[in-house]
């Protein structure tokens, strides 16, 4: 039997916030001599988000070296996934291996029936946090939008205004979407608007031809 651990930082402030690569690994090196368990083996994802687990070498090499008997350790659940279905993947796909998830900061150790149930508890509660924070910044993003704040990418039609952060119209490019809007009011299709716009002339901001996705965007379609 052995420990197999499994850690992972997706920005630079879970390293200020104390969870990062080093702090995970101690306390699951910690957790396995407390248990009498060898020195874990410890795979690692670095700058990965914990909504997709596609993406994770580290998470899937380490999924595949686990054996019956052993014990799979991370930090805690967050630092496994942020879908609670995942989550639940993973401790059926354990479970049918016969070994077991154990997450230190939730004190969880599914090699027992509380553990389990908790387990599914504690996912749950995973997955509402991820969709509160997901919330939270779409309602920030929404709220500068509506200021005429700049949030990302300039979107077509505008350009950043002398303070660097709110957006104004650019006369050029309004020009081109109330044109394609007129062409769109006559029930064109956006391929053949991105066509009569080249044959006015018009340019997209690259000095391209526009493509039925370019119009697609500028309307909002």
């Amino acid at each position: 039997m052995k420990v197999v651990g499994y850690i992972r930082v997706s920005t630079q402030g879970q390293v200020n916030d104390g969870v990062s690569l080093d702090a995970q690994q101690s306390k699951i090196r910690s957790w396995a001599e407390l248990n009498d368990y060898d020195c874990p083996t410890i795979f690692t994802d670095a700058g990965i988000s914990g909504s997709q687990v596609d993406n994770r070498e580290g998470l899937k090499t380490a999924l595949d070296s686990v054996r019956k008997g052993d014990a799979f350790v991370v930090y805690s659940l967050s630092r496994l996934t942020r879908s609670t279905k995942t989550t639940l993947e993973i401790a059926d796909m354990l479970n049918q291996k016969g070994a077991d998830l154990v997450s230190i900061s939730e004190q969880l150790d599914t090699s027992s029936a509380a553990g389990k149930m908790l387990f599914r508890m504690l996912a749950v509660l995973n997955e509402f946090e991820r969709d509160q924070i997901v919330e939270r910044t779409k309602a920030a993003l929404n709220y500068k939008q509506q200021n005429g704040e700049r949030t990302g990418g300039i979107r077509y039609g505008y350009s950043v205004g002398e303070d660097g952060k709110t957006l104004v119209e650019n006369p050029e490019e309004q020009q081109v979407i109330h044109a394609a809007r007129d062409m769109r009011a006559q029930s064109m299709s956006l391929r053949r608007i991105a066509k009569e716009l080249t044959r006015r002339g018009f340019k997209s901001r690259t000095g391209n031809e526009f493509c039925a996705t370019q119009v697609k965007r500028m309307l909002v379609i």
